[in-house]
């Protein structure tokens, strides 16, 4: 910790607006386009400002903030307090009903993720220089703090990195995984160069799909930073809303939110369209990190066939080779991507539940769905769509 008076102090905070920009950065590590972006201010403020992660919505911040004597911010945590369970990918919604049918109320919990984003990122964010691991200590024992303050069931991290999932489980909190997929760049010149290390098989449906897309006449091209017009957030937030209409879903990010997105992190958006002539009928939303593509949101004013893996997949692919990004992360689900060259990764949650009856079963559950994670990984391997896989196999 820094030297002179050590006096540490912990509050919570109902918006970012309350911390500054730089002084959040410099603990998320984003200042000057490093790092994650997701848990950058500019991101996370937009969510709020734009009326996407409100109290309104069920998303009333609780950013935890650790200072020093003189104020100076040393870490930090992005935090809500959570009527539901929407939004959020790591579902429990199985956890909500055992508990309340047990007599129990499990809303509100306390969440500490980035709002409608299944990416991994950090999330015990501390500035450079000082002692992550007593800051770390520090922000999770303000955690354990809060959640006995608020009385509530529970306290959930998701998406936390790999070191931080370690330090929380060694703290005492149960330990989830998950199951993404992504792509990894092995220093690709060109998508040539990667699609020379699938099997024959496999390249030449994907030279098929991308083919078939031309031949419908579409323009797939992405757009970075003064490239992204006005006209273009239009329209892609209308796919946004058609695909949400599609899934039975509800809207999570306003057209403000997008706006803002555009206005405040132009260099770090990456949106795919698809035009057939001057008309924009599809756009894919991504995000460019420190060293990954992190895709986002997608849709499509109508239905074009494979459409969605050129847009989502290849086009991200082509991004990354290009701009030397070592991933794409292409969001949650989807087996399918698989064969399009992404392999399926590990993700992790980590969760405190004060009730020790409850916390017993969630533990119980959470060992056996670990085993189960690991086992479809191991299994999923088979079908990788790799020339090695294939002569190992």
């Amino acid at each position: 910790m820094p030297d002179g008076d050590d006096t540490l102090t912990l509050r919570a905070v109902a918006s970012l607006g309350e911390v500054e920009a730089t002084a959040w950065d410099a603990c998320a590590g984003t200042l000057e386009g490093g790092g994650n972006p997701f848990v950058s201010h500019a991101f996370l403020s937009a969510l709020e400002e734009s009326g996407s992660a409100t109290a309104e919505r069920g998303w009333l911040p609780q950013h935890l903030l650790l200072e020093s004597a003189d104020g100076t911010l040393l870490g930090a945590v992005p935090l809500y307090l959570k009527g539901h369970s929407y939004g959020e990918y790591v579902f429990d919604w199985g956890w909500a009903d055992a508990y309340e049918r047990a007599g129990g109320r499990y809303y509100p919990k306390l969440q500490s993720s980035v709002p409608f984003t299944p990416v991994t990122g950090p999330r015990l964010l501390t500035r450079p220089g000082i002692e992550r691991d007593a800051a770390c200590e520090a922000l999770i024992g303000g955690l354990a703090e809060l959640t006995k303050r608020h009385g509530v069931s529970s306290l959930h991290i998701t998406f936390p990195t790999r070191e931080e999932w370690e330090r929380l489980g060694a703290a005492g909190m149960l330990q989830r995984t998950g199951l993404q997929y992504h792509w990894h760049n092995q220093g690709y010149a060109s998508f040539d160069d990667f699609l020379a290390t699938l099997v024959s098989r496999k390249r030449k449906a994907i030279k098929k799909e991308r083919r078939k897309v031309a031949e419908a006449g579409l323009t797939v091209r992405p757009l970075i930073g003064a490239e992204i017009e006005e006209r273009h957030w239009d329209a892609f937030h209308r796919f946004y809303l058609d695909t949400i209409d599609k899934k039975w879903s509800r809207p999570y990010l306003t057209r403000e939110f997008f706006f803002l997105l555009g206005e405040r992190m132009a260099d770090r958006v990456c949106l795919i369209v698809a035009q057939d002539g001057d008309r924009v009928v599809a756009g894919a939303l991504n995000l460019i990190g420190e060293d990954a593509l992190y895709g986002r949101n997608w849709g499509c004013a109508e239905d074009y066939k494979f459409l969605h893996f050129e847009a989502c997949y290849y086009q991200a692919i082509e991004v990354a080779i290009g701009r030397g990004l070592a991933r794409v992360e292409a969001g949650a689900q989807g087996e399918h991507k698989i064969q399009r060259g992404y392999v399926p990764v590990e993700t992790y949650s980590a969760h405190l539940i004060p009730d020790p009856r409850f916390r017993d079963a969630v533990a119980d559950f959470l060992a056996r769905e670990r085993r189960t994670v690991a086992a479809e990984i191991a299994a999923l391997e088979d079908w990788s769509p790799y020339r090695c896989a294939e002569a190992e196999g």
